[in-house]
């Protein structure tokens, strides 16, 4: 598989394609695709979904990706290193926000969708993806630093629809301790050793037994049940977007075992993982 790399820590430019013809490729950087317009499929870690104008799709390093266009598509690309984004994160913002990013910047093999979901939110990350497009490419007076700013506010706003994925409104401007510990969950879901209570009570600085209270209380779920929620939209994805047999997706989920995904998966969706796909 090809892999891009790039050496300058932040980059910012657009292309207009009517055919894709790059390869499947991953990258040395993080990588911010905003759609300025068009139609077509995007292909990322083995998962295929459409693609429309105001969708951003946030990528990894290790992500690997590749579009097919049914519209002409003009990308806007924001492209970053790790150092960056924390010198570019304003100094009030990063206590608050600090855990989130990096939580936002782990690799996850099961984050695919845009990560724009509110309405208002999509129509103003374009508006700002292309200022920042402009400021970067036209070299004026404090260009650098409303580049900066720019940026910063883009992240803010992914941050805040990556963890308010129903698109509403928060109340509270700040973060608090049960938000963060459901958007680790949202990341680390997969990890089993991760989503040991044992291991999210070291990492929240809570002991063992209070965190599964205080979690049960804030949601009304149990920390197991916000995992399964995870691995059962995960396998809805794999089994609609996806080549992945029963048993591939079983074990790509952390399942013991086929018959094990196919009992967990009917006691949520009513039906067989296999059935699932057929409709």
């Amino acid at each position: 598989m090809k892999r891009i790399v790039n050496f300058s820590s932040f980059n910012v430019f657009s292309i207009e394609k009517e055919v894709w013809d790059i390869e499947y490729h991953n990258h040395n950087f993080y990588e911010l695709i905003v759609i300025a317009s068009g139609k077509g499929t995007h292909y990322l870690n083995g998962i295929t979904f459409t693609y429309k104008k105001g969708d951003a799709f946030l990528l990894r390093p290790s992500d690997a990706h590749t579009f097919s266009i049914k519209n002409k598509t003009r990308f806007i690309y924001i492209k970053f290193t790790e150092h960056h984004i924390w010198e570019s994160l304003q100094a009030d913002k990063k206590s608050e926000l600090n855990k989130v990013v990096r939580l936002m910047m782990e690799d996850s093999s099961f984050v695919y969708d845009s990560a724009i979901t509110n309405k208002t939110d999509r129509k103003h990350l374009l508006q700002l993806a292309v200022v920042l497009l402009y400021e970067f490419s036209n070299k004026r007076i404090y260009s650098k630093e409303t580049s900066a700013d720019l940026f910063s506010t883009i992240i803010t706003i992914l941050i805040r629809n990556i963890m308010n994925s129903g698109g509403r409104e928060r109340v509270s401007k700040g973060i608090n301790q049960a938000e963060r510990i459901l958007y680790y969950i949202n990341v680390n879901a997969m990890d089993a050793e991760k989503m040991k209570l044992d291991h999210l009570a070291k990492e929240f600085m809570l002991s063992r037994n209070y965190i599964s209270i205080y979690i049960k209380k804030q949601t009304g779920f149990s920390i197991q049940q916000h995992v399964m929620h995870h691995k059962i939209k995960a396998a809805e994805k794999l089994l609609n977007q996806s080549s992945y047999n029963i048993n591939e997706i079983a074990d790509r989920l952390g399942f013991n075992d086929a018959s094990h995904f196919n009992k967990i998966f009917r006691t949520y969706k009513n039906m067989s993982p296999s059935a699932f796909r057929k409709k």
